[in-house]
């Protein structure tokens, strides 16, 4: 899954930036649907990813039963939070 695709897909856009606040709740709320429903890892994988970096993503407990899976989304925060300016 690409990050342009899954803004599309959610947000009818390509341009984060002309989501309006109606439609970023709204793609969140389809996205969290479909994560709870997607089966395959890759894909649960990036949406919790997406979620994850608009705020909105269930606890790791919760997204993910494999442990590996839950330490792959924390090497993901952990990259995140190191990519942050100071």
């Amino acid at each position: 899954m690409e990050f342009d695709d899954l803004l599309r897909r959610y947000f009818a856009t390509d341009d984060f930036a002309a989501i309006s606040p109606a439609a970023l709740a709204a793609g969140i709320e389809r996205c969290q649907v479909d994560l709870g429903l997607e089966r395959d890892a890759g894909k649960r994988f990036a949406l919790w990813a997406l979620l994850h970096m608009l705020g909105a993503a269930p606890d790791l407990d919760i997204a993910f039963e494999d442990p590996a899976e839950r330490d792959a989304a924390r090497n993901f925060m952990d990259m995140l939070d190191a990519s942050k300016p100071g």
